[in-house]
């Protein structure tokens, strides 16, 4: 008997919220729908836009690589000796100087260095300069900065000129001038 009152229970809650349902899909309903229709005309009645044409595709060529003759970049790449190389004695030509202690303003490459100002101590002139840590240091000629070996020649008001040391060949080096101008 239990087993039969629990499906009429059941039964009867069905139809209670079937028959509240409908009531409440009844209220939905209006036959009103004028102001869908004006916003339809509305829509309708605007312009017709042109649609954009498609951007023309660039045809890219194809690149095939061709390995033969070049060095595989999977080994360790060899280290020549100056003393290895034909028409190159050693100790010759412009090298930077080994023995001299790096100053501290060659840790830093020139892009990171800002030139402040300048100071006058006695008959030197000095110029200041900012890292990129925020920190400022004076040099004056003589002194290096940069990667480079980079020997400062000259302090002007608006400039540091320096002579760099850079590498050309394998075993030889070249001189080139630097110079950093003051930030405004």
């Amino acid at each position: 008997m239990g087993l039969a009152k629990n499906s009429f229970i059941k039964t009867k809650k069905g139809i209670v919220t079937i028959s509240f349902c409908c009531l409440g899909l009844a209220g939905c309903v209006n036959d009103d729908i004028s102001d869908l229709n004006q916003y339809i005309k509305s829509v309708k009645a605007k312009p017709k836009g042109t649609i954009p044409l498609l951007p023309e595709i660039k045809v890219v060529e194809p690149f095939l690589f061709n390995p033969d003759g070049l060095r595989n970049p999977f080994r360790p790449v060899k280290i020549i000796e100056q003393d290895d190389l034909p028409g190159i004695a050693s100790g010759t030509g412009i090298r930077p100087d080994s023995s001299r202690r790096k100053e501290e303003l060659e840790a830093y490459s020139l892009d990171a260095l800002r030139m402040v100002g300048t100071v006058m101590m006695g008959k030197d002139k000095w110029a200041l300069i900012k890292a990129s840590d925020g920190t400022i240091h004076r040099v004056q000629k003589g002194n290096y900065m940069g990667r480079n070996h980079g020997e400062i020649i000259q302090i002007l008001d608006n400039r540091i000129e320096l002579m760099e040391i850079v590498p050309d060949k394998p075993g030889s080096w070249r001189e080139q001038q630097a110079s950093i101008v003051l930030a405004e």
